[in-house]
């Protein structure tokens, strides 16, 4: 060994017949494990073992459309890319039963694969649909230049009151003269001449910097003003950020059209949701990462965003209670300790329960909302058809959580059979969770119907 790595790369590279593998080498961490580095491409026929773990370095999270929105705790798009195209063909049918931002969906689209994907919050299907919809390059070109026009002759007189959206704290999460910009930004794409499509695809840049030009904390995944950070923001700050995002993604965006297959199609239903899939022995396979217990509040975090693109109006609670793993729930359900039916999970329900019970049926209600998409997934695939679920750890008042061996024999008891599991090791955190929450490690699981 040689500056902390092993001579496994010679290990690995003999396993592939051949095959030139720079970017794929072992490696040996801080605490003494062995970790298969694999740099950029993951090749398809990647060796894996179960318990094996990985270190993928990814160098494409802002390519393409995958960079349109910030979003947390999204794929890494050599993930998906890896998982489709090493379990399923082109012209297949893949679904993503919680498609967040639509990392899957673009993947399945650039691959010749036809996709669905599946989420109860309004804001990520509207950013997976912009994600997934090629665009004309000339129209785009021509809507862009026209809006950087109006944006250098911008006026405040030019917004009236029927301009400006309202929402609960508005004028607290921003200062006027922002307001004043972001209603303007607004009501130009409003009036733009083009498609909806391609007004779609300005509103996903308008919204990319509401949150930079509010008085929110940029990185911090719940919605929040945080006074000793002292964030600034200025006068012509959204015009200018709106004219960069639009510089920057338009090239990005025909460059995703061009590659983008016609005869494939992509669609994000609105009437159904992770534990309420109307299919059945339809999909060739399922790929996804569902949200963690107890870590991400996804309305919460874009709501600024979803004000502003009229997606929701007033109180968040509704939506939030249909989220799996939402933290909305009565003080009447959580009275006694709920059980799951897997040993090592009540075992943990019951540590967390002593301790604070709410917490405990929050968990509980995770795994019993996993364990309904499991039996959906199950039903909706064809027979032999895989469901391979990206899952991390986390810990709940101190408890260690393990989702992803609480899902695996939940996914046994359904019927469906352990093809592996190996671990992606994670050096990236994307956004802000507390030291004692943060999850290192996702799980990879491959479950054959």
């Amino acid at each position: 060994r040689r500056n902390g790595l092993s001579n496994g790369k010679l290990q690995q590279i003999a396993l592939f017949k051949n095959q030139p593998l720079d970017n794929v080498k072992e490696i040996i961490n801080e605490f003494g494990e062995k970790i298969i580095r694999v740099d950029g491409e993951i090749p398809i026929d990647l060796p894996v073992k179960d318990k094996n773990r990985f270190l993928f370095i990814s160098y494409d999270q802002s390519i393409l459309t995958h960079g349109l929105h910030k979003y947390p705790a999204k794929f890494f798009p050599e993930l998906p890319r890896w998982l489709i195209k090493r379990y399923s063909k082109e012209g297949d049918t893949i679904l993503d039963p919680f498609s967040g931002s639509g990392s899957t969906n673009v993947e399945a689209l650039l691959s010749g694969r036809h996709s669905i994907g599946i989420d109860v919050d309004p804001f990520s299907r509207y950013l997976a649909k912009v994600k997934t919809t090629p665009l004309n390059d000339e129209e785009l070109q021509s809507a862009q230049k026209y809006l950087l026009r109006l944006v250098l002759n911008y006026k405040p007189s030019k917004v009236s009151q029927k301009d400006i959206p309202v929402f609960p704290y508005r004028d607290n999460w921003f200062n006027q003269e922002i307001i004043l910009e972001l209603a303007y930004l607004k009501k130009i794409i409003e009036a733009l001449n083009t498609s909806e499509d391609i007004k779609d695809f300005f509103r996903i840049c308008f919204s990319s910097i509401i949150r930079s030009v509010s008085n929110a904390d940029d990185n911090c995944t719940r919605t929040v003003i945080r006074k000793k950070l002292n964030k600034k923001v200025y006068p012509a700050d959204a015009l200018k950020r709106f004219a960069e995002v639009i510089l920057v993604n338009v090239p990005k965006m025909i460059e995703f059209s061009q590659k983008c297959p016609t005869d494939i199609s992509v669609n994000f239903p609105h009437i159904m949701d992770a534990r309420n899939i109307n299919y059945k022995d339809y999909f060739d396979l399922a790929v996804t990462s569902p949200p963690y217990a107890n870590a991400v509040d996804y309305p919460r975090t874009h709501q600024l965003e979803s004000y502003w693109l009229g997606l929701v109006s007033g109180s968040l609670t509704p939506l939030k209670k249909k989220y799996v793993g939402t933290e909305s729930v009565s003080s009447n359900e959580y009275k006694k300790l709920h059980k799951i039916g897997v040993k090592e999970a009540d075992m943990t329900l019951s540590k967390i329960f002593k301790k604070d019970p709410r917490r405990s049926y929050i968990a509980f209600k995770y795994l019993d909302d996993m364990r309904l998409n499991l039996l959906e997934v199950h039903k909706a695939l064809k027979t032999g058809g895989r469901y391979v679920v990206v899952v991390g750890n986390n810990k709940i008042r101190g408890e260690l959580f393990e989702n992803w061996k609480y899902i695996m024999e939940l996914a046994k008891n359904i019927g469906f059979k352990v093809e592996n599991y190996f671990a992606s090791e994670i050096i990236k955190h994307f956004i802000k969770v507390p030291r004692e929450e943060r999850i290192n490690t996702d799980w990879i699981i491959v479950l054959q119907k």
